[in-house]
């Protein structure tokens, strides 16, 4: 069987700028590419990546992705810090994880979670 190596999910914005100035400055990403006619762009954090579109020519429903992060307390601590918009605390879920969530100026909501230790 074909193995899978990593998702890149892509993300409407309406505005380019603002998009990649939030994924910047608040989640920490930095730009990796950018179409010259700006309507691409990739934006990478450590092994994650996440592709924005600019389309403004339709209503889109919010995307919603699900990151996972072994250092849920810093990372939530760290995004507070930077401002991004927490749309949900660190809550423990029934299924045993833990998360919080992020959500961007445009709907698109990231929710990042710790996996279950192995003792749990």
């Amino acid at each position: 069987m074909a193995r899978l190596s990593r998702i890149a999910p892509e993300l409407p914005v309406s505005n380019m700028e603002a998009a990649i100035g939030y994924y910047r400055q608040q989640l920490g990403f930095e730009v990796v590419m950018q179409m010259p006619n700006r309507g691409y762009a990739i934006v990478e954090r450590d092994d994650v990546a996440i592709h924005l579109f600019q389309d403004d020519t339709r209503p889109h429903s919010p995307i919603g992705i699900h990151i996972f992060t072994p250092d849920l307390e810093v990372l939530h601590a760290e995004l507070a810090e930077r401002g991004a918009h927490l749309s949900q605390p660190i809550q423990r879920k029934p299924w045993g994880n833990r998360d919080f969530r992020v959500r961007d100026d445009f709907g698109n909501e990231i929710k990042f979670t710790e996996p279950l230790s192995k003792e749990e």
